[in-house]
């Protein structure tokens, strides 16, 4: 009588994606860093506050990062993001101080209170954001423009858009300001100070934010048919073109969401920094991208995962923990650093998938 064990159907285990793989690469070397940084350093590096820290400082780079994610894998780029959050940034000081006229005439007429205004700047970061990827992924998806053109031209509008709207730098009053920077208290993983006394771990409300987008892009690129469009558009258009992919709306809303995201990030940097400024996110466009690839995104598209863009955040942000507590306090070290880092990443990755793809060649 033959044995129904020997009978049943073998289940093939499925090998590992591209994607996958460089954000286990990602998250294993953010670990290892961070244990090294505890053994060799100590001091900050043992208490739970300094990820809390890095996380409150950097909530809107992940929200940049994210959008930037999506764009990169869709074979895309987006440099206008940085100036985007700093206009939105500008814009709700602005609205938050009652130097806009518009809002101060509607608040008047509804008879609304003063804290309306934090719900009108949120509603202002979301239409300029909106606008931005609008604009932009129409070009670039419809018109066939090349995004790199497209997004420098919406990233010199953004800055230039800052020095119009206010010449000199803002800073938001403080009633407003005390609600917007409330910070959630987490006592279990607080820390005891010398007189043993425990401070208890605090997160600021943008870095809830910065996480639930996380969890809301993660499931659109690996859930919904939109983030299954975005992969194939990345890997190969004429391929996700017999498919039936629609690649310009496609890439259309990649823009958009990238843009959308750039509005909430804004408006998260305000909650964090209190102040609108033309120097506002300097760089955030060149830090997001920089996290994007740490994290396992390729910039020929196909590949990413917006975990290992959040592990690329924390990754690049605990080098510069490490130069700054090193001693090297010089702002160029951390370019030095970060420069060395994302090479070393980008040959790890190269390395890596050439030899994944020459391995699966020989079976």
């Amino acid at each position: 009588m033959a044995n129904p064990k020997n009978n049943a159907p073998v289940r093939r285990r499925e090998p590992i994606t591209d994607t996958q793989l460089l954000m286990t690469i990602t998250i294993c070397i953010f670990v290892c860093m961070y244990v090294l940084a505890l053994l060799i350093w100590g001091g900050g590096f043992k208490k739970p506050q300094m990820i809390f820290d890095i996380l409150n400082d950097n909530a809107f780079l992940i929200i940049v990062s994210c959008g930037l994610t999506i764009v990169m894998i869709t074979g895309s780029i987006d440099i206008s993001v940085g100036g985007v959050t700093a206009l939105v940034a500008m814009v709700g000081v602005m609205i938050l101080n009652g130097n806009l006229s518009l809002y101060n005439g509607l608040i008047t007429a509804l008879g609304l209170s003063e804290s309306w205004r934090i719900v009108f700047a949120l509603i202002t970061a979301l239409l300029i954001g909106l606008a931005f990827g609008t604009v932009q992924g129409f070009l670039i998806a419809h018109l066939q423009i090349q995004p790199f053109i497209i997004t420098l031209a919406g990233m010199f509008f953004a800055r230039g858009m800052i020095t119009i709207v206010s010449v000199d730098p803002q800073k938001a009053t403080q009633n407003l300001m005390d609600i917007l920077q409330k910070r959630i208290e987490i006592p279990w993983l607080g820390s005891v100070n010398k007189r043993g006394v425990l401070i208890p771990a605090k997160m600021e409300i943008g870095v809830v934010v910065a996480l639930v987008i996380v969890v809301l892009v993660f499931f659109l690129l690996r859930k919904t048919k939109l983030g299954r469009s975005f992969y194939a558009v990345g890997g190969n258009q004429q391929s996700a073109l017999m498919l039936g992919v629609n690649v310009r709306r496609s890439r259309f809303m990649a823009h958009l969401i990238s843009g959308l995201l750039s509005g909430i990030a804004g408006f998260v940097f305000m909650m964090h920094t209190g102040a609108g400024n033309a120097t506002n996110a300097t760089a955030a466009e060149m830090n997001a991208i920089a996290s994007s690839i740490i994290g396992g995104t390729l910039l020929t598209g196909g590949v990413g995962n917006v975990v290992g863009t959040f592990f690329g955040v924390l990754t690049l942000n605990t080098i510069k923990s490490i130069v700054t507590t090193s001693g090297l306090r010089d702002p160029w070290w951390q370019s030095i650093t970060t420069g060395a880092m994302l090479c070393f990443f980008i040959l790890l990755q190269s390395v890596v998938l050439m030899r994944k793809n020459r391995k699966n060649g020989k079976k």
